[in-house]
């Protein structure tokens, strides 16, 4: 594995991150939910897929069934239902509360990516098949298919506001009614809070399509290989991993310049993900462990709690 230098504009403050263990496998994919409730909270898989407190990345249940690698773990709007993709030619649909698998659906080959409408009601899946199926919860049959991907496909995306399907993958290609073309294979695709851009990494290049057009809005170059992108919900900031890197990369959304570098991990980070209010971004790495970043660190929030604060709270209790 080969590593980029440390940057020279590395934060000098330090910043202690939360960290989550309990996966014995690398961390290759985390979601967070929307807000709902009051609180939210975070899924993440490559082994068995777990569920956990957003805020405090306090384990909450381990979701029991798959017989491979899980590739993608999301959660649907009200955080009622989490959506699988696997290693054992299967997507599954469980529920948050009981953990008990409501759906299982099997393919012909590996299923890299998943994803759930916005009502709760559909999935769509994607994978080493080469073609999407959404598939109906009301009847658990497949009620449609398309093909057109050459490789694997390997994000899926349901774009509940437009009432499309995004998918990408080693193809170099972003499919929907119009196709966007990069010049590497498309490690990751992910919708922002808002639904106003499509985030997606290839090669070294992070690209921000604008979803209304699928035309790109921005692409800002690197100088690793970018394995994930997540977007601040303000747009005045985006958190990036690399796949042969260990540092998290903060950077500024309209210049694209790099505003802040942390090292965490002890190995390369596969995914990111900012959570509901941009308060915390989330990491999951090839050390097998999620990490939980403050975006202003010092803030109290959740976990962390500044000397003020607890000065305060312990003057209260005398």
């Amino acid at each position: 594995m080969t590593t980029t230098p440390q940057p020279s504009n590395t934060n000098p403050s330090r910043v202690i991150p939360l960290t989550c263990s309990g996966h014995t496998r690398p961390v290759v994919h985390l979601q967070f939910s929307p807000i709902t409730d009051g609180t939210y909270y975070l899924i993440s898989a490559y082994g068995n897929p777990m569920l956990r407190d957003g805020p405090t990345g306090d384990w909450i249940g381990t979701f029991m069934g798959h017989k491979g690698a899980v590739w993608s773990a999301k959660l649907s709007k009200d955080a009622s239902k989490a959506v699988t993709a696997s290693a054992d030619f299967t997507a599954k649909v469980w529920d948050t509360y009981t953990g008990d698998v409501l759906h299982s659906f099997t393919h012909g080959h590996i299923v890299r990516s998943t994803d759930i409408s916005d009502d709760g009601t559909r999935i769509v899946s994607g994978g080493q098949e080469k073609k999407l199926r959404i598939y109906d919860l009301n009847t658990s049959e497949p009620t449609a298919e398309a093909e057109g991907h050459e490789s694997t496909i390997k994000s899926v995306i349901w774009d509940g506001e437009r009432n499309v399907v995004l998918s990408a993958g080693d193809d170099k290609e972003i499919r929907q009614v119009n196709t966007f073309k990069t010049e590497h294979s498309i490690t990751s695709m992910e919708l922002s809070a808002d639904g106003k851009y499509i985030t997606c990494t290839a090669g070294k290049i992070v690209y921000f399509l604008d979803a209304s057009t699928y035309q790109a809005a921005k692409s800002i170059a690197t100088a690793y290989d970018v394995s994930s992108v997540s977007l601040h919900p303000d747009h005045k900031r985006f958190v990036a991993g690399g796949s042969n890197d260990l540092w998290v990369r903060i950077y500024d959304f309209e210049s694209g310049k790099e505003l802040e570098v942390y090292k965490g991990h002890h190995g390369p980070i596969h995914t990111v993900s900012y959570s509901p209010d941009g308060e915390i971004y989330a990491t999951g790495s090839e050390d097998g462990t999620i990490r939980l970043w403050q975006t202003t660190p010092g803030k109290s929030y959740g976990l962390w709690q500044n000397k003020a604060t607890k000065e305060e709270k312990e003057n209260e209790k005398v």
